[in-house]
C-alpha cells in the first residue's frame, strides 16, 4: 500500500474559459427537515470551482431549496408520503443526468423503503463518478454487495458509524483499525473510500493519505455536506477519484481550521466552513 503526502495542484484557469469548462455537478439530496444538506452539499460544490451545479430533490421540496439558494438550479423528482425519492423516481434520474459531469448523492436523502429502493435501484445505472454520503450510504449498508454492481468511479464517505453498518462491525472497532479497514473495504470493492474523523482516511486500496487538517469544531451538522460538495466541484474540474477525494479533505479541514480562527471551535458552523473555502483554494493555490 502506497502511503501519498503530496496533494494535487490547481491549475491556473485559462483567460479564455467559461461555466461549461469546469464542469457540471448533480446533487440528489434532500427530504423533509432536510433540505438544508442538499443545498450545503451544492454550495460546497460551486465553492470548490464546478461551473454548474443542479439539486435534484423531492418535488415539493424543490421551491424551498430555490428559495434558500440562488447559483445552484433545481429539478423536482417523484417523491414519497414523507417527501423523500421515491423508487420510481430511478428512471426520471437516469434520462436526466446524461448531460453532467458527476453526481453526489445522499445528503439529506432520509431513509423511506422507497428510497432506500431508489438508491439501491440508481446506483448500478450510473455511468458518472459519483460521491456516495449519509443516509445514501446506511441505504447502501441494507445491500451493500451493490456496490460491486457499479459502473462508475465510486467515492464513499462514510463517518465511524457508516463504516460500521456498511462492514457489519462497531464504530469501536473501526476505529481501531481506521486505516486497515478502510483500505481493506476500499481493495475488495474497488472503490474509493473517505473514512470520515480525526485524520482522516482516503484510500483506494492502492494509495492512502491520511489527512493533517481540520478540528474539533467541524464535528458539526452539515460539515459532511460541504465536504461532499467539494469532493464534486473537483470532480466536475476533471479530478480522478483518489485525488479529488484527497484535495477535498484537506480543502474543507484547512476551510474548517481558517473558520475556527476566528470563530473560535464552539461555535464553529458548517456554514462557517463553506465561506471559508475560498480562502483555502486561495491558501492552497498560492503555495
Amino acid at each position: 500500500m502506497g502511503r501519498v503526502t503530496q496533494l494535487p495542484a490547481i491549475a491556473p484557469r485559462r483567460a479564455d474559459s467559461h461555466k461549461g469548462t469546469y464542469g457540471s455537478g448533480l446533487v440528489l439530496g434532500g427530504s423533509e427537515g432536510m433540505v438544508g444538506a442538499a443545498a450545503l452539499c451544492a454550495q460546497g460544490a460551486l465553492r470548490a470551482g464546478a461551473g454548474l451545479v443542479t439539486i435534484g430533490a423531492p418535488r415539493s421540496i424543490v421551491p424551498i431549496l430555490a428559495a434558500k439558494t440562488t447559483c445552484p438550479t433545481t429539478r423536482p423528482f417523484s417523491e414519497t408520503d414523507r417527501r423523500s425519492f421515491a423508487a420510481d423516481a430511478v428512471h426520471e434520474v437516469l434520462e436526466f443526468a446524461t448531460g453532467f459531469t458527476a453526481i453526489a448523492l445522499g445528503p439529506g436523502i432520509g431513509r423511506h423503503p422507497s428510497t432506500c429502493s431508489f438508491v439501491l435501484g440508481l446506483l448500478p445505472e450510473l455511468k458518472l463518478p459519483t460521491v456516495i454520503d449519509a443516509d445514501a450510504l446506511n441505504n447502501l449498508s441494507t445491500e451493500p454487495s451493490v456496490v460491486d454492481r457499479c459502473k462508475a468511479p465510486m467515492i464513499l464517505t462514510p463517518h465511524p458509524g457508516e463504516m460500521a453498518r456498511l462492514t457489519d462491525t462497531s464504530a469501536a472497532a473501526v476505529q481501531e483499525d481506521r486505516e486497515g479497514i478502510a483500505e481493506q473495504f476500499a481493495s475488495a470493492h474497488e472503490v474509493t473510500l473517505v473514512l470520515k474523523g480525526h485524520g482522516t482516511v482516503v484510500t483506494d486500496g492502492r494509495r492512502t493519505y491520511v489527512n493533517t487538517t481540520g478540528n474539533p469544531g467541524m464535528a458539526t451538522g452539515g460539515s459532511g455536506d460541504v465536504l461532499t460538495g467539494a469532493i464534486l466541484g473537483l470532480l466536475c474540474q476533471g479530478f480522478e477519484a483518489f485525488e479529488a477525494a484527497q484535495l477535498g479533505v484537506y480543502l474543507h479541514g484547512l476551510a474548517g481550521d481558517i473558520a475556527a480562527e476566528e470563530k473560535g471551535e464552539v461555535s464553529l458552523i458548517a456554514t462557517d466552513i463553506l465561506e471559508a473555502l475560498p480562502r483555502a483554494f486561495k491558501k492552497h493555490t498560492s503555495v
